[in-house]
């Protein structure tokens, strides 16, 4: 596949979201192996930055690159545009700090692509392939980058609350990025509004430029673009996300909750994995013990040894019963000490329905690696669907999730449903998909 740029200059302007500032931002075309490189011409000898995950400083509901005084915010969305339409090679000139943010969607720079005119160059198209499992976690959110022929995005998208969680599996290609994701706007969550301004951010935020959610309802504009919005959009800031590698990359992501800091994470460890490789290096990973194919109850130590989870994230202390390699019931005792109830709520503490969907992945992973035994392998979670929170979930509350395995592709996939109880009351329910890989030399 060849290298491609863009045969004519494309101009956008508007609104900044967080500085509030009028910019007017110029797609350029560009040589072959030229790259992507953003030029600031308000400033004097109007510096340029490569984007690349070394110089990210900042994450807060965007992403921020810095290269001396320069800096630029919330470049996720016109990454994920350059990224998503397979544009190599172009200039981005801006007169401000931060690209407008327009609708809250990458359509507006799609648009600008398309009208610019793509056009392939004569030098191939380097890509970065994974080659073994590069998984990170960072306190409720994971994600996970698999080796695959392509670029596809398993997300799953909700808030503390387990209201709005939306799940899609998709292959990303120009045709698919401009049709099917392009359009999906950023959003936000009504409560978390006032804390931004007081940050410094969403100056320039209006419900023109992003969907607010309040409670169960949608405060937007216009209504929504699609059914399932905000997992779309979560797909397409990691798109951008993964783009600061400095390559387009070759992988399915897998990701549960994800966000600018977890995706930055996950592209930091892929940029190391492939920066070893060059050098003729092997990361050291420790390799999970081969599970005991007997056993049929498994104390935390053993779980450990299984799983790849740690502190704060191993969301299940015990497992009592396994039974014909379909049928698992475990534990997690809710202590007031959680991390997360310093958060959520503050003198109301309430387990969070994300970290209940987490219990019961984790637990029917490991009924899913019982089933294959002798294998040491990973579980990762891919998706949850028919999501039900019924009940709160408090300090001092003994978590009971039961898990039944309903398919299993054999030993690569598998779905199961789960529900959690507390005092044989159900409190939360899910039928969960996940896959089975070798852990190789994953970060």
């Amino acid at each position: 596949m060849k290298q491609r740029s863009i045969q004519r200059e494309a101009t956008v302007k508007g609104k900044a979201l967080h500085t509030g500032d009028d910019v007017i931002l110029t797609l350029k075309p560009a040589p072959a192996g030229h790259g992507v490189v953003f030029r600031r011409v308000d400033l004097y000898n109007k510096p340029e930055i490569r984007p690349h995950i070394s110089l990210v400083t900042d994450l807060v509901r965007s992403t921020t690159l810095s290269s001396g005084h320069t800096k630029i915010h919330t470049v996720e969305h016109v990454l994920s545009a350059l990224h998503g339409c397979r544009i190599d090679n172009v200039l981005i000139e801006m007169n401000a700090s931060e690209p407008p943010i327009l609708d809250g969607s990458a359509l507006p720079f799609v648009e600008a692509i398309k009208a610019a005119g793509p056009v392939e160059q004569d030098a191939n198209r380097t890509y970065y392939a994974v080659d073994a499992p590069v998984s990170v976690t960072r306190n409720n959110s994971s994600i996970v980058a698999l080796p695959y022929d392509g670029l596809k995005i398993s997300c799953t998208s909700t808030d503390d609350r387990g209201v709005h969680t939306q799940h899609l599996s998709i292959e990303i290609d120009p045709d698919v990025y401009m049709e099917q994701l392009a359009a999906a706007r950023t959003f936000t969550i009504y409560e978390e509004i006032e804390g931004l301004l007081k940050m410094g951010k969403i100056r320039g935020g209006s419900l023109e430029n992003a969907v607010v959610l309040k409670g169960d309802k949608i405060l937007s504009k216009e209504p929504l673009r699609f059914s399932d919005e905000f997992v779309r959009h979560k797909i397409i800031d990691i798109i951008g996300d993964v783009f600061l590698l400095g390559l387009p990359l070759k992988a399915h992501i897998i990701a549960m909750r994800p966000g600018h800091a977890v995706n930055s994470e996950l592209t930091q460890a892929l940029y190391e994995r492939m920066e070893a490789a060059k050098k003729g290096k092997k990361a050291v990973v420790k390799k999970p013990r081969i599970m005991d194919p007997d056993a049929t109850s498994f104390n935390i130590g053993q779980i450990l040894e299984t799983l790849p989870h740690r502190y704060p994230f191993v969301m299940i202390d015990r497992i009592l019963n396994v039974s014909d390699d379909s049928r698992l019931v475990a534990v997690k005792n809710v202590s007031f000490n959680e991390p997360y109830f310093q958060g959520h709520f503050p003198g109301e503490p309430v387990m969070p329905g994300v970290l209940q969907i987490e219990a019961m992945a984790q637990a029917a992973g490991m009924l899913m690696l019982r089933k294959i035994r002798n294998r040491a392998k990973l579980a990762f979670f891919m998706s949850c669907d028919k999501v039900k929170f019924r009940r709160a979930v408090t300090p001092g509350d003994q978590l009971v999730i039961e898990v039944k395995l309903t398919k299993s592709r054999g030993t690569k996939i598998g779905v199961a449903e789960a529900v959690c109880k507390v005092d044989d009351k159900v409190v939360s329910s899910a039928e969960l998909m996940f896959v089975i890989e070798e852990p190789g030399d994953s970060t």
